[in-house]
């Protein structure tokens, strides 16, 4: 990622970043995540485990999350607030997204 302070520049998050990021609100270790991440994606994302330490090790990097525990192997992250304000900025963008979609969808069923 590797990005300048302007939480913009980290824009777009991928679809198994922004799932992460949604549920890091709360603090969270990797298997739950995982498991919550295919619960609210209803089936849609399932993040393996090579995949979600690549990503904690990226957000991590780049101070959009910190780790707040560790116990027995078993670490728990969070978002620090850089991270809340790019998940802001990116549920922004797909809110109009959406609205864009929605505006659009009455043609597409003519």
């Amino acid at each position: 990622m590797a990005k300048t302070e302007d939480p913009v520049n980290y824009l777009p998050l991928s679809e198994t970043t922004f799932y992460t990021m949604i549920c890091l609100v709360e603090p969270m270790h990797g298997y739950t995540l995982m498991q919550k991440v295919k619960e609210i994606s209803q089936d849609t994302v399932q993040l393996g485990a090579g995949t979600l330490y690549t990503i904690f090790s990226t957000l991590e990097k780049e101070a959009l999350i910190e780790m707040v525990s560790e116990s027995d192997r078993r670490k728990t992250y969070k978002l620090t607030s850089k991270g809340k304000q790019v998940l802001r900025l990116q549920i922004q963008r797909l809110l109009i997204m959406v609205e864009n979609g929605q505006n659009i969808a009455k043609f597409l069923s003519q």
